[in-house]
């Protein structure tokens, strides 16, 4: 361990660079834009006229069970877009704040590969992989 409680692999990551951030924050605006698209486009499929016609069907044969299993899956897929858009908010909100790039749990700085492979980390990989180890022994 090294005096500020980091250690010596996660303390030779170097904060990121203007430039860095600037391409990690473009990065979390598009995938933002979107999501936001995504989202929208769901919700607006409810008034849809071929889902309309495929309810129709459903009654006719009625097939509830395949309506329900569409339903669960399109609602499966809002919530998990829903869930990635607040963690991308939640990092542009860490990028104005300044707390962007730092590891929430330990405080040492992500790497930027990390980051540039999923820009809304909040975590560096040791702790991403203790608090999945964790989440999955509650289940």
């Amino acid at each position: 361990m090294a005096d500020n409680g980091r250690t010596m692999n996660d303390a030779s990551s170097p904060p990121l660079t203007a430039g860095q951030r600037a391409t990690l924050d473009a990065a979390l605006r598009t995938r933002q834009r979107e999501l936001r698209a995504d989202v929208a486009s769901h919700l607006r499929t409810q008034d849809d006229p071929r889902l309309v016609g495929l309810r129709n069907r459903m009654e006719e044969t009625d097939d509830w069970a395949a309506a329900d299993a569409m339903a669960a899956h399109d609602i499966a897929l809002v919530s998990r877009d829903l869930a990635e858009l607040a963690n991308v908010e939640q990092a542009l909100a860490r990028l104005r704040d300044g707390g962007y790039g730092e590891c929430a749990d330990c405080g040492n700085p992500i790497p930027y590969a990390r980051l540039a492979a999923y820009p809304a980390a909040k975590r560096c990989v040791a702790c991403q992989e203790k608090a999945e180890r964790l989440e999955k022994g509650r289940k």
